[in-house]
């Protein structure tokens, strides 16, 4: 068996754009039909949602039934102890690519490298799991360091302050711009787009750039997705899968029943 390459890591560091669709439904099979139409990755979310290891593993699973279509999971969270043990794990069942949100020091960014990594660069505890073959890899853990891909999320007032440091710590792979909670952090609530965050926004992609790093950032909105990539987005989520079952259902009821109130806009990330 050979450790498999991580394409994602290999498009982003050569500035390949990639295109992805945020996850969040749980489901097998409603994952498998955001794999099948073809995005660059899906990414698994366990922040807002109630996924857990053994769910993630299965829709794991059923995107490698998809060449080219990469896995990125978000964990919860990534400090202290249990921020540890859940590295540890979505790692050991072969996914490769991790986002941690609320990253806000360069000191939280180089202890969360350790934790994706094993010794002597690392902490991360040896296993014969699902990403080592069972142990039938008898390199993985010798190569498992060169495929592991870290993105940590800059959303809060103290992430940009430190941003610059953040970027430049060596094993994070690409700092992830989240809208949402940043612009709540500096005030505008409801309003990732104010023109304070597209400022802010526009001066942060130009600072993780100047790193040498690969820069992310969801946006629903089709417009202003193609600016960012224009602005140099490495990896960009153009939707997530519930925000198009929202829409779609939305428009089919107001099709036959007219306005309903439940068929309010969707929040625009």
């Amino acid at each position: 068996m050979k450790t498999p390459v991580n394409a994602f890591k290999k498009a982003i560091a050569e500035k390949r754009t990639q295109y992805g669709l945020w996850v969040s439904l749980l489901g097998p099979l409603s994952t498998e039909v955001c794999a099948a139409a073809g995005f660059d990755w899906l990414l698994l979310d366990a922040e807002h949602t109630p996924n857990d290891p053994m769910n993630l593993l299965q829709q794991a699973q059923v995107i490698a039934g998809y060449p080219g279509v990469n896995t990125i999971a978000r964990l919860p969270m990534g400090h202290g102890f249990v921020g540890q043990a859940l590295i540890k794990q979505y790692l050991d069942i072969g996914i490769q690519t991790l986002l941690v949100p609320m990253v806000d020091t360069a000191e939280q960014a180089r202890e969360l490298v350790r934790c994706m990594r094993y010794p002597p660069e690392g902490i991360r505890g040896m296993a014969g799991a699902r990403a080592s073959g069972w142990g039938r890899n008898a390199n993985y853990a010798k190569e498992a360091n060169r495929e592991v891909c870290l993105l940590v999320q800059a959303e809060t007032r103290e992430g940009i302050e430190n941003l610059d440091e953040i970027a430049a710590v060596d094993g994070v792979d690409g700092v992830f711009i989240g809208p949402s909670d940043l612009s709540a952090s500096f005030g505008h609530v409801g309003d990732p787009w104010h023109p304070e965050m597209e400022k802010i926004i526009a001066e942060s992609f130009k600072r993780i750039q100047k790193a040498g790093k690969a820069v992310g950032i969801l946006t629903l909105d089709e417009k202003r997705a193609k600016e960012h990539v224009a602005m140099g987005a490495n990896f960009i989520a153009v939707g997530t899968d519930s925000n198009l079952m929202v829409k779609g259902t939305t428009a089919l009821v107001a099709a036959f029943k007219g306005a309903t109130p439940t068929s309010g806009k969707p929040q625009n990330y």
